[in-house]
């Protein structure tokens, strides 16, 4: 099956499946928003409250890209086409790393945001990202969801800094470890090249590995050639979207949990000109994304994917628990104190406070997370 074949049989699948979930909605149309626009001599806050950007670096198939399209969608649907969102995917508007200050500016009014290209503009969302801290990326994204709500300097990073509001957390789902030639134990990471960016750095330079930062429309023909061993931080989904396991196929488990925390966003002022009405359609949207969308939806892509995976080559492993556990300790907690005694002290931010308020959100979310991860579904299988 060609690339432009199976890219639109995964649009027709994903039309079937978010068809399942859509429900019409009535929407009380409100010119608010159009009137106290053209009152204080803001006409853009028109455009914006009829059309906008939705602006992302990555694929339509992507990791993250199931849950956007579907809260696109249904903000297209409840609000009966008041409001329309025209989408552009792969970087076509903006290049990898330009998505922050394009959303900042206004350039691009809704995108998504991985803090790990960010690392120097968002210090306080760095509290956020680690590995080998939780089992169940469904359970990460109400722990953003709750931090967010609860620690002030977080949401003003966002809303004051970069001139943003977040609508919802997602998350990239489960990482595994992805090599071109199979390995026993993650010793055997030591002298290999792996891409890595952000905090998935430091689980290969914790093994001794090299972590080579790499943009994802790169990351295949590096592969191909030879140029790096394997790939971490690399959602299973993204993996298999992006044809990884033809060039590396073994793809392992290897206990490190959810992956990623990133928040879709839209320019504060465009979210603050939308009328009350859209707003209140937008926030019943990501409640329903909270409390089980992105479960069931991911539950059904994930599954897809070990399929078309395992059909075309991958083989889907698993750390033993030994090597899971010395992951862990090499890993944790020395990431979060790196991120103490670096980003958060220089930012000037509590970061014992923040932590703390991971751990009340952990505490309570995890052991209630039910999203499998990729080797679960296909052992399942």
């Amino acid at each position: 099956m060609s690339w432009q074949e199976e890219s639109s049989l995964n649009k027709h699948k994903y039309r079937q499946r978010v068809g399942i979930y859509m429900k019409r909605r009535t929407f009380i149309q409100s010119g608010a928003a159009v009137a106290g626009a053209l009152a204080i001599g803001q006409p853009s806050l028109l455009w914006a409250a009829r059309s906008l950007k939705y602006d992302s670096y990555v694929s339509e198939t992507s990791g993250p890209s199931w849950i956007a399209r579907w809260y696109l969608d249904e903000l297209e649907k409840r609000t009966n086409g008041e409001m329309k969102i025209r989408r552009y995917w792969s970087g076509s508007l903006n290049k990898v790393g330009e998505h922050l200050s394009a959303v900042r500016a206004g350039t691009s009014e809704i995108t998504l945001i991985s803090p790990g290209y960010y690392q120097s503009e968002l210090p306080v969302t760095r509290g956020l990202d680690w590995y080998f801290r939780m089992n169940r990326a469904d359970a990460l994204q109400k722990v953003c969801r709750d931090v967010y709500d609860q620690f002030d300097p977080l949401r003003a990073e966002w809303e004051q800094r970069h001139n943003s509001k977040v609508l919802y957390w997602t998350t990239w789902n489960y990482a595994p470890m992805v090599m071109r030639e199979p390995i026993d134990s993650l010793e055997e990471l030591k002298g290999k090249r792996i891409r890595a960016y952000g905090v998935s750095a430091d689980v290969i330079e914790a093994f001794g590995g090299t972590a080579i930062p790499m943009i994802a429309p790169e990351v295949y023909q590096a592969l191909e050639r030879g140029i790096i061993d394997g790939v971490c931080g690399f959602d299973f989904v993204s993996a298999v979207a992006y044809k990884l396991h033809e060039a590396a196929p073994y793809f392992y488990d290897i206990g490190d949990g959810p992956h990623g925390p990133s928040p879709i966003v839209m320019n504060k002022r465009v979210y603050d000109g939308l009328s009350d009405d859209v707003r209140k359609v937008s926030d019943e949207i990501t409640k329903e994304i909270y409390d089980s969308k992105t479960t069931a939806i991911y539950e059904e892509v994930l599954a897809d994917y070990v399929k078309i995976a395992e059909s075309e080559g991958a083989i889907l492993g698993t750390m033993s628990d030994d090597q899971k556990a010395l992951a862990r300790e090499r890993v944790q907690p020395a990431q979060v104190n790196r991120w103490l005694e670096g980003p958060a002290k220089k930012a000037g931010v509590d970061g014992e406070k923040m932590q703390s308020l991971i751990d009340e959100a952990i505490a309570k979310h995890d052991p209630k997370g039910t999203l499998r991860r990729p080797y679960e579904i296909s052992q399942a299988s």
